[in-house]
């Protein structure tokens, strides 16, 4: 975890974005009062296209057959 003045951090800002998008725990301070941390914004997840995977399943045209194992139960 790194601590850093609020003047320090101001003339030093891309400096720290790149340390915190790093993983690095950045920490702003005044007057030995913590103030900001810094952390990297999670990346939003993207919402699955309908219709994506059109083609890639099929179904057999038994599908709705009764199955052998279980005829006895019919």
């Amino acid at each position: 975890m790194q601590q850093i003045t609020l003047a320090e951090a101001s003339q030093n800002l891309p400096d720290l974005i790149e340390a915190a998008l790093s993983g690095e725990e950045i920490i702003i301070i005044k007057d030995n009062q913590p103030l900001v941390k810094l952390t990297p914004v999670s990346q939003l997840k993207h919402r699955p296209k309908y219709g994506s995977a059109k083609g890639l399943v099929t179904i057999s045209d038994d599908f709705d057959e009764p199955l052998e194992d279980f005829k006895e139960y019919m």
